[in-house]
């Protein structure tokens, strides 16, 4: 096994559950446990727990924190309240998307949550602008790091918090609360279309948590879930996963993340550049329904007219519609929604339909 590999607090739970547990980026975490329909079933119906420690924290404080973040993320950091939390970006000064990150304003400073890949470099990134009256931190070894998702996660939940948490709403969290008697911060966030929260605490908090849930709640058909069902829960909410869909050679309105990217706030790094290619853009991200019976994967040449337009960054068969579906980028003379494409799939050509997302609006997100 490459040293390299990190293991979260939750590994020997994965190790004994699952049979598929790989190296997601530099984490060991498991694919399913049970199979990844089952568990994108639960999630849906239920409820489902995931591990998602593999997610780095920087947290950003100082009398200038909130003129960093807003010079360092695309979206208007200025709007956020404490107990706020903000989706958002991080650009290069070429406009290319470093990562997509959250921003939580907490009662003395902000926390941002990364992806699992290269928190260190992205760390790094950050520091190279930082002002005398802000202080950065990579925390990220610090925090455990779990998501209850589905219908009945906030019923299960409240049985072992203390507080109300009827009240909290989608992109809102509690800085502090207890739960089982660890102190966490409990955030209404998620990467599945459904009601559902994170949990961040600390790393011995998080077995505790972890194996209540799951031995207690039986009759809630609470699951553990796996890497598969989160990108197909993801995937058929038209949610991006970095490194597929988002990567340093796309933009946020290339992405159409234009909705977090916010030109009138001042100048931010890359802002020029995004707002350049704005103007002249002419590749685009779609999303797409397969018509006939196939599934695209990232990589597939997207066709019309015996052309090449784009390829596929996502994709799988949804298990809530049992249909393909997918995202990918095509030339945007070729992006307008009901137009038929055509996906080359080993060799094959198929049939699909450029939608709007997302693909399943049956989900409890806003309950």
């Amino acid at each position: 096994m490459n040293d390299n590999i990190k293991k979260t607090a939750l590994y020997d739970y994965h190790k004994e559950k699952s049979d598929n547990v790989i190296d997601f980026s530099g984490f060991l975490l498991p694919v399913f446990y049970s199979s990844i329909l089952d568990e994108h079933q639960s999630v849906r119906k239920d409820a489902g727990l995931f591990d998602v420690s593999h997610m780095g924290q920087i947290i950003i404080s100082g009398s200038s924190s909130e003129k960093f973040l807003q010079m360092v993320t695309t979206n208007d950091v200025s709007k956020l309240k404490k107990g706020q939390a903000q989706y958002s970006a991080i650009c290069n000064e070429e406009g290319g998307i470093i990562d997509d990150i959250i921003v939580y304003k907490r009662e003395l400073d902000y926390m941002l949550v990364v992806n699992a890949s290269e928190i260190d470099k992205k760390f790094k990134w950050l520091k190279s602008f930082q002002t005398k009256e802000t202080k950065i931190e990579n925390r990220s070894k610090e925090y455990s790091m779990i998501a209850l998702q589905g219908p009945k996660s906030r019923k299960i939940l409240q049985n072992i918090i203390k507080d109300d948490i009827s009240k909290i709403k989608f992109y809102q969290f509690v800085q502090k609360t207890d739960c089982l008697g660890h102190n966490i911060l409990l955030s209404r966030t998620g990467y599945t279309g459904e009601l559902g929260f994170e949990i961040y605490c600390s790393h011995d908090a998080v077995k505790n948590i972890w194996y209540h849930i799951l031995n207690n709640f039986k009759d809630e058909g609470i699951k553990p879930a796996g890497l598969g069902c989160r990108d197909t829960l993801r995937l058929e909410m038209g949610y991006h996963l970095y490194g597929n869909d988002l990567s340093i050679n796309t933009d946020p309105f290339m992405a159409g993340l234009g909705w977090i990217t916010n030109l009138k706030k001042g100048e931010f790094i890359g802002k020029d550049k995004i707002n350049s290619k704005k103007i002249s853009q002419s590749t685009c991200l779609i999303y797409f329904l397969m018509v006939e019976n196939s599934i695209a994967r990232p990589g597939c040449e997207i066709i019309v007219n015996e052309k090449v337009i784009g390829k596929v960054t996502s994709g799988t068969i949804s298990p809530s519609l049992n249909v393909g579906i997918g995202i990918g980028y095509v030339n945007k003379d070729y992006s307008q929604k009901g137009s038929l494409i055509f996906i080359k799939i080993r060799k094959k050509i198929r049939k699909a339909k450029i939608v709007k997302a997302p693909f399943y609006s049956k989900g409890t997100l806003n309950i």
